[in-house]
């Protein structure tokens, strides 16, 4: 008795396909996330410095008390020398250890460019400061 094991080819020809998986569900996912991340986001405070509009030096305003800084096209002067911006931070740095109120005016003269004396100001934030005043000098 020959027993042969019969085999249909139309049962094999016909394999079982897999079901398609649709990215759209996928897709709708991800753009709600972005849309969620983007709406959540602060983007506008990341360091920004509350700054008012600097008056004009003039007769109707007062001298500046406290240390003044002078931010001139040819660089920071401070007590009428000239200096760099890490020497600077010391002297100041030592006069808030004396004096933990002390008031700083960064006198700007026309033409300096103003992130100039927004990185003056960050400086002067970094070392302690808080009593900060930004002036401009008149044409």
């Amino acid at each position: 008795m020959n027993h042969a094991v019969q085999f249909s080819l139309r049962s094999h020809s016909k394999a079982r396909r897999r079901p398609l998986v649709s990215l759209t569900p996928l897709i709708d996912v991800v753009f709600i996330l972005l849309i969620f991340f983007m709406l959540a986001t602060n983007f506008l405070q990341w360091r920004a410095i509350s700054l008012d509009a600097p008056p004009q030096l003039g007769s109707s305003v007062s001298a500046p008390t406290g240390a003044v800084i002078g931010l001139r096209a040819d660089g920071l002067w401070f007590e009428h020398a000239p200096l760099n911006i890490e020497r600077l931070q010391t002297m100041l740095a030592e006069r808030l250890a004396a004096t933990p109120d002390l008031a700083v005016t960064v006198r700007v003269s026309p033409g300096v460019p103003f992130q100039d004396a927004v990185d003056v100001l960050d400086r002067m934030r970094a070392i302690g400061l808080t009593n900060l005043s930004l002036l401009r000098e008149a044409d």
